[in-house]
């Protein structure tokens, strides 16, 4: 591994000024990185990390890269990673005009990382520095606690993906002003919808009025809006008091409550595991924005590396091979989801439909359907348009907003189904629907969404660790419970008891009642629809794990509610 020579660098340097005058913004030092197939092959399960801590599965998992390499022969054009400064890796045979699209590619990375939101966190860190801390300090209990560090290091990662992400963001970068509970916030968030628990049309009638006073009388409109409800809700001037006064302290996730609160963890002789954990819990923070915005970042990347390059002069020449290139890496596929794709023309997309002005109130109050093709008001605020969206979305948001019907027909997509041909003997695809919603909704399984567990509030027996699986129709992966289970027992130092929901075969003869369906088990994309074809339902379950040995229970029967999708962890 080396750095770039002094004409590749000056290619480099020259790709930044252009990108800079089309409005991306980024820090001046980055790193470039001649790096080999070896040198690939190595970095890749640590996420190009060079100075992440070791750990037995990188090692496994260089063995079978190795082994797919010499079947598949190929590595990615470029890698770069989120820190200060920037890092980035490429091949040592690549052209100049190919270097000039890699580069803008890379740029498009970098302003992203350094201007959305959800990686606010990093911003002022330099996680390479902090992962060679604790790398080294992993050696060092390695040599001291032997295999029992690898152990612990297992045992966290298992339950890595609960971190309080969400949670990490809003204490860090909370206002002042917030930090204090406000009577509006209380009244909205809390008096009615869990004192007076209001109706939806009832609270939006609340939320109208509330606006309705900011619209007429200003700065008056708060205090007007109040006088109201101390007139209809007497008590809500007490119960804010008892509020502001008994808030409860935040409790983080299942890594910092174990770390804080389990007596096997706090003796004299086990607090190195605290420390072990606080490192894999620190990792995983970092990678959270990463895997949230993936079809964002890759999109945000192509459309910047397509649009500087169209307006390169170093482009003559080679358009055909830049074409070639260019549609390998952003083609949209017919079945299955190209990231790149997708996210760079939902950003030429919305950029479009921004200059138009079709993200105003008048288009959208439009119901005929060709008054809506025509409508263009000529703003030009397309680009303004993205670069705002770019800073505060996540690949949720992204899609859950932008992709609607009209993008959907655009572009000629469709859900794919896959049925068996009894007669030809073979399994076939076909057009499932072409509505945006169930597009949408494909898209949106897909994407990265951990489950919801906490600790249970409710005493229930002693020194029994309690975790609650907020249900939102995805049950969990049952063949990871037994051993996440035993685990974070090992680290509470007792039983733990796990309540979460499953689909049970109710119907099918060939079942025993009461089985867990064969099909839909821990299957993520189990919704009430395939429930309701199938003949089975949800049960409430709890599984206990207690002496290294796991027992299954169902707790209640019957159809589960499902809650709302979830923001945090």
């Amino acid at each position: 591994m080396e750095l770039i020579d002094q004409h590749t660098k000056k290619i480099m340097e020259g790709c930044k000024a252009r990108a800079r005058d089309a409005g991306l913004r980024f820090e001046d030092e980055s790193l470039e990185y001649i790096v080999t197939n070896r040198d690939l092959l190595e970095l890749s399960p640590k996420v190009m990390i060079p100075t992440l801590y070791d750990y037995w599965v990188h090692d496994v998992e260089v063995l079978r890269e190795k082994g797919k390499y010499e079947l598949y022969p190929g590595n990615p054009y470029e890698t770069v990673i989120n820190t200060r400064p920037a890092i980035s890796f490429y091949n040592d045979n690549n052209p100049d005009w190919l270097n000039v699209m890699i580069f803008y590619h890379v740029l498009g990375h970098i302003d992203f990382f350094q201007n959305n939101l959800f990686f606010r966190h990093t911003w002022d860190l330099d996680f390479t520095g902090q992962a060679l801390s604790d790398k080294r300090l992993i050696a060092q209990l390695r040599s001291e606690k032997g295999r029992w560090v690898d152990y612990v290091i297992e045992f966290t990662r298992s339950i890595d993906n609960l971190v309080a992400f969400h949670g990490e963001l809003s204490r860090l970068h909370r206002p002042e002003a917030s930090k204090t509970a406000r009577p509006l916030d209380f009244y909205f968030d809390v008096f009615l919808q869990t004192n007076k628990k209001l109706a939806i049309t009832d609270y939006i009638k609340e939320v109208e009025r509330y606006n309705a006073c900011i619209r007429t009388y200003g700065d008056l409109g708060e205090q007007t809006f109040f006088a109201e409800v101390h007139l209809k809700h007497p008590e809500f001037e007490t119960l804010f008091r008892k509020h502001r006064q008994q808030r409860r302290p935040e409790v983080g996730d299942l890594i910092q409550f174990l770390t804080t609160h389990s007596e096997f963890l706090n003796r004299a002789e086990n607090r190195w595991m605290q420390t072990v954990m606080e490192v894999v819990r620190k990792t995983s923070l970092f990678f959270q924005p990463q895997i949230r915005t993936k079809v964002m970042n890759e999109g945000w990347a192509s459309y910047w590396h397509e649009t500087l390059f169209f307006e390169d002069e170093r482009i003559r020449g080679h358009e055909v091979e830049f074409a070639r290139v260019n549609a390998a890496v952003t083609a949209m596929p017919r079945v299955g989801l190209n990231p790149y794709a997708l996210g760079m023309r939902l950003f030429y997309d919305i950029e479009k439909m921004a200059d138009q002005g079709h993200y105003s109130i008048a288009y959208r109050r439009l119901r005929n359907a060709r008054q809506r093709q025509r409508y263009d008001t000529d703003q030009g605020s397309g680009r303004d348009f993205i670069f705002r969206v770019r800073e505060n979305y996540c690949d949720f948001t992204f899609i859950h907003t932008f992709v609607d019907q009209d993008f959907v027909d655009h572009h000629k997509l469709f859900v794919a189904g896959k049925r068996l041909n009894q007669e030809r003997r073979v399994w076939e695809y076909y057009i499932k629907s072409r509505s945006a919603e169930d597009y949408r909704q494909m898209l949106e399984d897909g994407l990265y969404h951990p489950p919801r567990i906490t600790v249970s509030a409710d005493g229930g027996q002693e020194n029994v660790l309690q975790l609650v699986h907020r249900f939102e129709g995805k049950p969990l992966v049952r063949d990871f419970i037994a051993g996440t289970l035993m685990g974070v027992a090992y680290l509470w130092g007792a039983a733990v008891q796990l309540d979460t929901h499953e689909l049970v075969a109710t119907s099918d003869d060939s079942a025993p009642h009461g089985s867990v369906h064969p099909f839909l088990s821990g299957y993520p994309g189990a919704h009430q629809e395939e429930a309701r074809k199938t003949g089975a339902e949800w049960q409430k379950v709890r599984y206990t794990m207690k002496d290294r040995k796991l027992t299954r229970e169902v707790v209640a029967a019957g159809q589960a509610s499902i809650a709302s999708p979830s923001v945090a962890p």
